[in-house]
């Protein structure tokens, strides 16, 4: 369910806006969206794992506080990532 070190340092460099940024708004959420599409599959096969839903419902509210952070602080920064990570249409 967590990610590993090799997908996490690939979901950062492909995020980051410089070399060293991995807290930038566009990294966290990039890393919170893994870790939520993970948690998905999860609950395919476990669908009665509500401890683990609880976590879920959590980083859903997190990303979401973030990308209103996002949207309010550089609209541009917020519609290229939402249209790179696919979560809205």
């Amino acid at each position: 369910m967590a990610l590993s070190n090799e997908r996490k340092s690939a979901i950062i460099s492909d995020y980051q806006r410089e070399g060293t940024d991995t807290g930038s708004p566009e990294v966290q959420v990039a890393l919170l969206s893994a870790q939520i599409d993970s948690l998905a599959e999860h609950f395919k096969v476990h669908a009665h794992d509500n401890h683990s839903r609880q976590g879920l419902l959590k980083m859903v509210n997190s990303r979401r506080k973030m990308l209103s952070y996002l949207k309010g602080r550089d609209v541009n920064r917020y519609s290229e990532l939402i249209s790179r990570l696919g979560l809205r249409k």
